[in-house]
């Protein structure tokens, strides 16, 4: 079984508040298509040979108007329980409605893990708004994922997606399922080292294609780090075809590693059978 941990619910429908000048950031950097319909990410899935995958709702209502909804996001895992698990979405400057949000989103729609983007809610993964969030998800026992490193919204500040940030959160939430998405990029160094001495942080390699993998990322990916990498996407933005098949194809990186990390690390991590 291969599990996509990180993957973009891009359709028309979910980025309808998506600001115009952010979308053409993305298709400046990753081209014109990417805004694929539900059928196309399950077509990008079965040529892939990728059995499930995660899909993320996004809240940023409060600083860009921007809103990905989690029902949204439920009705796609509906119609393919098979295939799509479901990540919510909240906006830690809502407060108590946050929580509410979260709560409802898992309890009653199902939906199995969070994300957050936070340069878009203009915060540190650090910052005390973001730490009642934390509590309850911990308490519901649920993966967080973050993004970090690099990225192409416009108008929004890098300062926001430093991966030490998260050492705090780590050490404050002892039980939180963490992952680092995009290993942190330009700061690879920094996520190795948090992966490393955090037993409940993880990176994934979303958003990247393996022939440009660093090479301190790869010598840990082959060693201490082999349990803690997780196979992401970013689809639509890059195919997950090009992933399975790059990572397959480079010769430094171990076989049973490259296996690990598209089947057993992430069926771990999401606890599935």
């Amino acid at each position: 079984m291969i599990v996509d941990t990180h993957s973009q619910l891009w359709t028309q429908e979910a980025l309808a508040t998506f600001p115009d000048f952010m979308l053409e950031s993305y298709r400046k950097m990753f081209g014109d298509n990417i805004t694929p319909t539900l059928e196309d990410t399950i077509r990008d899935m079965d040529e892939a040979g990728v059995d499930k995958a995660v899909i993320v709702a996004v809240d940023a209502e409060t600083t860009f108007g921007f809103k990905t909804p989690n029902e949204l996001v439920a009705q796609a895992v509906e119609k393919y329980p098979d295939r799509l698990i479901g990540f919510a979405g909240v906006d830690p400057r809502k407060g108590q409605v946050a929580l509410k949000e979260l709560e409802y989103a898992v309890k009653e729609l199902g939906l199995k893990g969070l994300k957050f983007i936070p340069h878009l809610n203009e915060l540190r993964t650090n910052d005390p708004l973001f730490y009642p969030i934390y509590e309850l998800a911990q308490d519901l026992d649920i993966p967080v994922l973050f993004h970090t490193g690099t990225q192409y919204h416009a108008r929004t500040r890098l300062r926001y997606c430093h991966p030490l940030d998260l050492d705090d959160v780590a050490v404050d939430f002892p039980r939180l399922k963490i992952v680092a998405a995009h290993f942190g990029w330009p700061w690879v160094g920094d996520a190795i080292a948090l992966t490393m001495r955090h037993e409940n942080l993880y990176l994934n390699i979303a958003g990247w294609a393996p022939k440009h993998y660093p090479d301190i990322l790869v010598k840990y990916m082959n060693g201490p780090l082999q349990d803690k990498v997780l196979f992401g996407s970013d689809f639509p933005l890059v195919s997950r075809k090009r992933i399975i098949s790059e990572l397959r194809a480079r010769q430094d990186l171990k076989p049973q590693v490259v296996e690990k990390i598209l089947s057993d690390n992430p069926k771990r991590f999401l606890g599935l059978s």
